[in-house]
């Protein structure tokens, strides 16, 4: 009989040793550049019109909104990093529909409520649904997602809407990808950072960077020795080999298809991913009778109970459907062979990813200035199955430190990155 690693092989989830990492590389920096210029890319390279040039001023205060999921939070975002102030509310539109009015006025309560206690003439707004940035920071809804209902507000310019409700004043408007990317400058101190980079890794996966050659068609009219973030939207990158596993559990999602990189990687998916693993292992016999049986009935998994069952760790105050299912100790040794790769490769992917936004920045190439990588998300923090932080590292410094001298630094992670990186966006 075939070794799981033979099984897995041969349904194309390849082994962290077996995995091409030079080629993959080389395809996300095409992707990248294809992208910038406007060519055919599955990268959108979406211009944000925002900079990191400046240090953020000790002491300043910037009042911020965060929408972009059900929960609308509001604060003061102050240096060193902490939020103030804090309010946490639905969003409005997310348990039933609301008018323009009625959704603009709960934003316009929370900016008079903040605006008089902050220092920054700007207001922050990290505003994560899909929407197209202004040079100005406004940024146009283009549609909704997370099931809000406002449909009047679809098509308008968020920021202009909520400043005539206010009276007035300026805003900068940034996604959740960007802002975290800011709130590296929240922990740069005296330290030098030759570059920045914005990554989530959660339920979903993006990543945004500097991009220092903007003398491009797709951004042109713009200073040609400046500097720019850029917002890749990277989990829809769709050169990156898929397994058989991928393709089935892809089929079963409400978006087939679409954004295949992240249902490679992110927490939304890592659960789905195995549990097609392991019901296609059980039709080829790699657990008992009762075993299979089991796990062919199993209609969904949860990537919190498929992490903790491969790192082996029971909750008591949650059922792990896995634990129940391989009660035998020789399925469940064998259940965990064949499901750890699922998180090996995501690590491999992910640093891969990082490595090629690393090397696009064109910096890194002293170790006194390293580039700047800001990561939030709770896949990359709290997977238990593997270090994934440490295992992502080892990889960057084998692909970018040993083999291109290029030189990087994960900074240390800033509680609220959102909101934080919203804020300095609006003091620098």
């Amino acid at each position: 009989m075939k070794t799981p690693e033979e099984f897995l092989a041969e349904n194309g989830l390849f082994g962290v040793r077996d995995f091409d990492r030079a080629s993959l590389l080389a395809i996300l920096l095409s992707e990248m550049e294809n992208g910038l210029k406007g060519a055919p890319s599955s990268l959108m390279m979406i211009p944000t019109f925002v900079g990191v040039d400046g240090k953020v001023p000790s002491g300043a205060k910037a009042a911020v909104l965060d929408a972009g999921g059900t929960n609308f939070r509001s604060g003061i975002v102050t240096i060193p990093p902490s939020v103030e102030d804090r309010k946490n509310q639905p969003m409005p539109g997310a348990k039933s529909p609301v008018d323009n009015e009625t959704f603009y006025s709960v934003l316009a309560d929370e900016v008079k409520r903040v605006a008089p206690k902050a220092t920054a003439k700007k207001i922050g707004f990290c505003f994560s649904y899909p929407a197209e940035a202004t040079r100005d920071l406004d940024a146009k809804l283009v549609r909704w997602t997370k099931g809000i209902q406002a449909d009047g507000v679809v098509g308008q310019y968020v920021g202009k809407e909520l400043l005539k409700r206010v009276g007035g004043g300026e805003i900068a408007i940034v996604n959740d990808t960007v802002a975290t990317l800011m709130a590296a400058k929240a922990t740069e101190g005296e330290k030098t950072y030759s570059s920045y980079i914005g990554f989530i890794l959660g339920t979903g996966t993006n990543c945004a960077y500097v991009e220092r050659n903007i003398a491009i068609e797709k951004l042109s009219g713009l200073d040609p020795n400046g500097k720019m973030i850029i917002n890749a939207e990277s989990g829809s990158f769709d050169k990156a080999p898929r397994s058989r596993f991928d393709l089935l559990m892809d089929a079963k999602t409400a978006t087939p298809g679409a954004n295949p990189f992240e249902k490679m990687i992110a927490g939304a998916y890592l659960g789905p991913l195995g549990l097609e693993v392991l019901k296609v292992a059980a039709k080829e016999g790699f657990f008992s009778r009762g075993a299979a049986e089991r796990i062919a009935g199993l209609a969904s998994l949860e990537t919190i109970d498929f992490d903790n069952f491969i790192a082996a760790c029971k909750k008591k105050d949650r059922v792990n459907p896995l634990d129940e299912i391989f009660a035998n100790q020789a399925d469940a040794k064998m259940a965990r062979r064949l499901g750890l790769p699922v998180f090996e490769r995501a690590a491999v992917l992910t640093a891969v990813h990082l490595a090629a936004f690393v090397i696009k920045t064109g910096e890194g190439a002293s170790s006194a200035a390293p580039v700047a990588i800001s990561v939030d998300g709770s896949t990359y923090y709290k997977t238990r199955a593997i270090p994934f932080d440490e295992t992502v590292r080892r990889e960057l410094d084998d692909m970018l430190v040993k083999r291109r001298n290029v030189h990087y630094e994960i900074t240390p992670q800033v509680d609220d990155a959102p909101m934080v990186g919203a804020g300095i966006a609006a003091m620098l």
